[in-house]
């Protein structure tokens, strides 16, 4: 029972860091970067998050982090997570009744401008796929649910709380009907990792990252958001 305790416990402090990494260096950096707070925040979570997960006797690729032995089967899964979440935002969109979901102008310059386009679809795969599905699905999911007793019930907590969190994490630019959209996404991921059994986060990272990458597309050729 005290080694079950002391393991909650260093769980709990590895999932209270690296949030606290999360928010206080992208509250820090907003008011000079709209565009840059959230990744420097994420690199930063990142590189404390391979610490800690070394220091706990862990590492990415305990939690999912694989190259996958079977491509098709990891084509067919990002495909099915693709459909997912479209299914996820569609649904959220129509609940919320098409109402409009505010970007700030955050990626304005990105419309007829290559260099800033190929910029934007860099970030899209380190930050917008591999490091937030690293950081909100891999890390906080499994964090907490060690803190909440690793059970069924823990999965399922730790998925919502996730999903919370990361919706949180857009509403600064996105407002309030984007967080409930993107917390939407976050609880679709967050269950689909689960279901895939924490061992193949790579389906989650390339479909996030295909969606981001429609949607910079989409701006870069003045389709809007």
């Amino acid at each position: 029972m005290k080694h079950k305790s002391s393991f909650s416990g260093g769980a709990l402090a590895d999932l209270v860091i690296i949030m606290v990494v999360l928010v206080t260096i992208k509250q820090t950096i907003l008011p000079y970067s709209q565009l840059y707070a959230g990744p420097i925040s994420t690199l930063s979570a990142m590189i404390l998050g391979t610490y800690l997960l070394r220091r706990r006797g862990l590492n990415w690729y305990a939690l999912g982090l694989r190259w996958p032995k079977n491509l098709l089967k990891t084509i067919a899964l990002t495909a099915l997570t693709f459909i997912a979440v479209a299914v996820a935002a569609s649904l959220t969109q129509w609940l919320i009744g098409y109402e409009s979901i505010g970007t700030s102008g955050r990626f304005n310059h990105v419309e007829g401008n290559l260099t800033a386009y190929i910029g934007m679809l860099i970030l899209v795969w380190t930050h917008g796929s591999f490091f937030e599905e690293l950081l909100f699905r891999a890390f906080i999911i499994n964090r907490m649910s060690t803190v909440l007793g690793n059970s069924l019930a823990a999965d399922i907590s730790a998925v919502f709380f996730s999903a919370l969190f990361f919706g949180y994490r857009h509403y600064y630019y996105q407002g309030f009907n984007g967080a409930l959209q993107t917390g939407m996404i976050g609880l679709t991921l967050g269950f689909l990792y689960i279901w895939f059994g924490r061992k193949n986060i790579m389906p989650l990272i390339f479909s996030h990252g295909i969606i981001n990458t429609i949607g910079q597309t989409r701006r870069y050729l003045g389709g809007g958001d």
